[in-house]
């Protein structure tokens, strides 16, 4: 196929697929906050997320990853077939050992996390999540390693559908915190279920060890990175917890909530990412096509946030009540965080080509260094706001760190138009972090923002525009 249609076709398809599958969480969130005025409730089951998130990156042990990359050494379907059945009882091996130390630390973890024992009922439900989570992530890697995008389409409308028709019955009728934590547990074994039987055929195989040897050999230098990215996305739940309480975590959880729109354009990006990444990686001009997919990354993801930012406040005020509108405060900087994963992962995406994994560990080390040191300074002063700002200038580092080494080890190249760019849209992010809420001001500042990065990428959108009237005037003529 040919790679810019690829690419474009990824790109668009999982981008709907995920527009689709949030659409209804968000949706049902003011829905949910209305039902739930307690920001203390929302607070401890984001905590509760946190944990999961946490427990299952030791669960995976990186072979979600190792199994996207080694898969495609060889074309021959016995090696595909093995390399995924020996990750499957691999991770389970690993996802049943973490969800048993949840389940005997229970009421240890409750203490450390909410200083009371009576949470921890929930700490081994959620220690049960993580184990069908684990193996159900594997379970379900042949589709998307397939780059079988219409399964995940269907998929993504179906699990926020039956996760909040449970979750709200039973915040209604049952609990409010049960609601909210057995909604996300419906939905991974709804995943469970429907992709192991797409997919069973695919482990039928026994466990090879020299397999399982590589796998790890993989995998387990990327738990670290893993690790740190938890570190970027959830450790400052537990610091706002603990030094201003659940409630303000529960402020600070629902800005997240309704940033992650930006994760639109993240998980379109993702969701294709690798197999177009893997799949085109002995391609002789790969160097120069990837510098030119960051290039235009760059460009949309800074344009996307200069379009929004302005309207910060008027969107929380018309979605939500009382303390949850609040949580504009974080919004404009945890909207941009997941476009700079994005922009950080096509860099690192090359020290994995390599096979020099060590390379994103030290990069991201040095990135949440700085995240959690900010968030020890930021949120005393700022409170969530500097939780948030925090969060965004650790991304940044990484992004910078990573493109400084790629571009020393001459895989990437970045144009000078390219960093005045940069330049321009970190100006503009500073400024909104210093200067008072001005909408008539920020407006301006935006727009002429946006007329100056098309200027300057005009070259690749005049290009692109080309290629697709190309391919609609080739259309025409073959009809």
């Amino acid at each position: 196929m040919n790679r810019l249609k690829l690419f474009v076709e990824n790109f668009f398809v999982y981008g709907f697929a995920n527009i689709v599958g949030k659409i209804v969480p968000l949706i049902m969130l003011p829905i949910v906050t209305r039902l739930i005025p307690d920001t203390s409730i929302y607070g401890i089951n984001d905590i509760l997320r946190v944990v999961v998130s946490f427990a299952s990156t030791f669960a995976l042990l990186g072979l979600y990853d190792a199994m996207f990359r080694l898969y495609f050494d060889k074309e021959d379907l016995l090696y595909r077939k093995a390399i995924c059945s020996t990750a499957f009882a691999v991770v389970f091996r690993s996802g049943l050992l973490v969800a048993i130390v949840l389940i005997i630390l229970s009421k240890v973890l409750s203490v450390v996390f909410f200083n009371s024992e009576e949470y921890y009922l929930w700490i081994i439900l959620i220690g049960i999540q993580v184990f069908i989570s684990a193996i159900g992530s594997i379970i379900k890697a042949p589709t998307r390693i397939q780059n079988k995008r219409k399964i995940f389409v269907v998929v993504n409308v179906l699990n926020p559908i039956i996760s909040y028709s449970v979750s709200i019955s039973l915040v209604i009728f049952v609990d409010p915190l049960f609601g909210l934590v057995f909604g996300s547990f419906t939905t991974s074994v709804v995943d469970l279920i429907i992709f192991w039987i797409l997919n069973k055929k695919w482990f039928r195989e026994k466990m090879n060890k020299k397999l399982a040897i590589d796998l790890l050999k993989f995998g387990l230098p990327l738990v670290p990175n893993l690790l740190i990215f938890w570190v970027f996305n959830s450790f400052d739940r537990i610091m706002i917890s603990n030094i201003l309480g659940p409630s303000y975590n529960g402020i600070y959880a629902i800005g997240a909530r309704i940033a992650q729109i930006s994760q639109f354009i993240y998980v379109a990006f993702a969701s294709g990412w690798q197999y177009f990444a893997f799949s085109t990686m002995h391609d002789k001009d790969y160097k120069e096509m990837i510098s030119k997919i960051w290039r235009i990354l760059a460009a949309i993801s800074f344009i996307v946030w200069a379009l929004i930012y302005p309207f910060n406040e008027l969107i929380f005020n018309l979605l939500f009540e009382g303390d949850y509108v609040n949580g504009s405060q974080v919004f404009p900087y945890l909207f941009l965080s997941p476009l700079l994963h994005m922009l950080y992962s096509v860099i690192s995406t090359q020290f994995l080509i390599s096979k020099k994994t060590y390379w994103s560990t030290i990069i991201l080390f040095l990135g949440a260094s700085v995240n959690v040191i900010l968030n020890f300074v930021l949120i005393p002063l700022l409170g969530i706001k500097g939780a948030a700002i925090s969060t965004m200038t650790g991304y940044s580092i990484s992004v910078i760190i990573a493109g400084i080494v790629v571009s020393a080890k001459r895989q990437m190249t970045f144009q000078r138009k390219t960093l005045i760019n940069i330049a321009l849209f970190t100006a503009i992010v500073l400024i909104d972090i210093v200067s008072p809420s001005k909408f008539l001001v920020h407006c301006l500042m935006s727009s002429i923002f946006i007329v100056v990065t098309l200027r300057i990428n005009s070259r690749e959108i005049i290009e692109l525009g080309r290629r697709f009237l190309g391919k609609i005037r080739k259309k025409k003529v073959n009809k």
